[in-house]
């Protein structure tokens, strides 16, 4: 069954896989990025991560993590925006506070809107990157169009942006929460209504943000077939990766610890939402949509739902539910739209 193509890039990956609360952080601060300002690092947020060395690109040998100390004190982090000709969305950089990436961010809006709008930030599948949404069908004005402020941006080491390749670990984790408060700061969104949306693999950079930074102003994460952990991010730890991304071998704990969403999803503090269909994008099953389903009613999630099913209630991972028509992955962005809506309004 045709799926979103713009996601086969994370297909071939094979769909890719602590946290103490914070002080809340302020609305981060706006400055004009021509001519280019003396940017400096700003420093480590006060979580329960390390600092990760830079890793290289996902095509390049990595070398075995190390660990550094712990960050100590706690900044918001700094943007840098002002609009480019780049297309139809005005264009920012955001900074990672973690690495010092300037990070390529797009904001789409719907047409002959006014007002304050909600907001939801998506955050791209496998190694893709912001610009893929606006790849035909061009899912973010579909999304906008529907009533919101949707907000794209590249990862650290991904399209326009600098910095390193992390496959969605604390890096890249840290970095969306900066992307998440300059949503917040934007003149034409609601900043108490900011959505999470991922893709695939993007629900554990989401997942892993949302329990790590618990004060975000995040009303809610919608998760579309992310893979639970390592062993289907790989998949099963299989030696055989076409895909050309340097996994670490499945016996690294530590480096796996940061990337694998079912053991950050019962820690986030807002209302998760799975959609899955019967035939998974990526994987031979669906099974692991109950995997994140189970984890998170275990965790106490405020309130946790599979598809249209009641919410808050466990499955049996050897007999799962009947999964949504395989037809229905057409109308995807119909049906986030709606959900989002309806979370919204709670």
């Amino acid at each position: 069954m045709l799926k979103h193509r713009t996601f086969i890039l994370l297909g071939l990956a094979g769909a890719l896989a602590a946290c103490a609360p914070t002080p809340t952080l302020p609305a981060p601060t706006m400055e004009r990025a021509l001519p280019p300002p003396q940017l400096t690092r700003p420093s480590l947020p006060t979580k329960p991560s390390q600092a990760l060395s830079p890793l290289p690109r996902p095509t390049e040998a990595r070398p075995a993590p190390t660990k550094a100390a712990p960050p100590t004190t706690a900044t918001p982090a700094q943007v840098i925006a002002s609009p480019q000709s780049a297309g139809a969305a005005d264009t920012y950089w955001v900074t990672n506070p973690t690495t010092g990436a300037r990070l390529y961010t797009q904001v789409v809006s719907p047409k002959n809107a006014s007002g304050k709008l909600p907001a939801l930030v998506l955050v791209p599948g496998g190694i893709g990157w912001g610009g893929n949404f606006l790849d035909p069908p061009n899912k973010a004005q579909q999304l906008a169009d529907a009533g919101f402020v949707v907000v794209l941006f590249d990862p650290d080491g991904r399209g326009k942006s600098g910095g390193a390749e992390d496959l969605g670990g604390y890096a890249h984790q840290d970095g969306l929460a900066a992307v998440v408060r300059f949503a917040a700061s934007l003149l034409n969104a609601d900043a108490q209504k900011i959505g999470l949306v991922t893709y695939s693999y993007g629900i554990t950079m989401g997942s892993g943000v949302l329990a790590r930074y618990p004060e975000l102003p995040v009303k809610f994460l919608i998760d579309w077939e992310g893979p639970a952990d390592r062993n289907y991010t790989t998949p099963r730890c299989s030696a055989n990766r076409p895909s050309g991304i340097q996994w670490q071998p499945c016996s690294d704990n530590t480096w796996w610890a940061e990337r694998e969403a079912v053991n950050f999803i019962g820690k986030i503090h807002v209302p998760y939402q799975r959609i899955q269909s019967e035939k998974d994008h990526v994987q031979p099953s669906n099974a692991h949509a109950v995997d994140m389903i189970n984890a998170a009613v275990k965790g106490g999630v405020p309130s946790v739902r599979l598809n249209d099913y009641p919410p808050n209630q466990t499955y049996d991972p050897q007999a799962p539910p009947q999964m949504l028509p395989e037809s229905q992955d057409k109308q995807l962005e119909q049906r986030i739209a709606k959900t989002a809506h309806e979370l919204f309004a709670k």
